[in-house]
């Protein structure tokens, strides 16, 4: 795992550096999730890292975490137990329709797989100088100029300012 730094999409606040990656390709997905690319089953799959460089501990467990599309729209993340319940969208007109239904053999979810439980984001407290990872699922397609807002972060008493980070790649200087 690459520290928070090194992403291209990350947010510095006080001395705690977090960063968010999307993946969205089937080149992306693979390292992680093997053969199964969460996107075509409508899951958007996005890595969030904290890297906690101050001297208190910070605490996650309230933490909030959506997605927020261009327009406005809040995208709440699917716990990773949830994934093999979803259903994808149908497409109307798609397959024979039969007058009586016709049993098939059941086709197992790819998403019901344990990497997408493992790999979620599970920290309860970051220490002093550590850093922790994880994945979130969103239930959309990635659009442009999507944001990741994460607060609820607790640094002893005190709440840490919300964090948004861009999941866009910012231009090349």
């Amino acid at each position: 795992m690459l520290p928070p730094g090194s992403y291209p999409s990350k947010q510095t606040i006080g001395k705690v550096i977090f960063a968010a990656v999307k993946y969205e390709s089937d080149e992306e997905t693979r390292a992680p999730f093997g053969k199964v690319n969460p996107n075509e089953y409508g899951i958007l799959p996005v890595l969030f890292v904290i890297q906690n460089n101050g001297s208190e501990t910070l605490l996650t467990d309230h933490m909030e975490v959506y997605l927020q599309a261009p327009d406005r729209t809040r995208i709440e993340p699917t716990p990773p137990n949830d994934l093999p319940y979803l259903r994808p969208v149908k497409r109307p007109g798609t397959g024979p329709t039969y007058p009586v239904p016709i049993p098939l053999p059941k086709k197992k979810n790819p998403l019901a797989g344990i990497d997408f439980e493992t790999r979620a984001f599970a920290a309860k407290t970051v220490l002093r100088g550590e850093t922790a990872h994880g994945f979130f699922y969103f239930q959309a397609r990635y659009r442009k100029d999507s944001i990741l807002y994460i607060n609820g972060i607790r640094e002893g008493n005190k709440e840490l300012f919300f964090a948004e980070i861009p999941l866009d790649s910012p231009p090349a200087q």
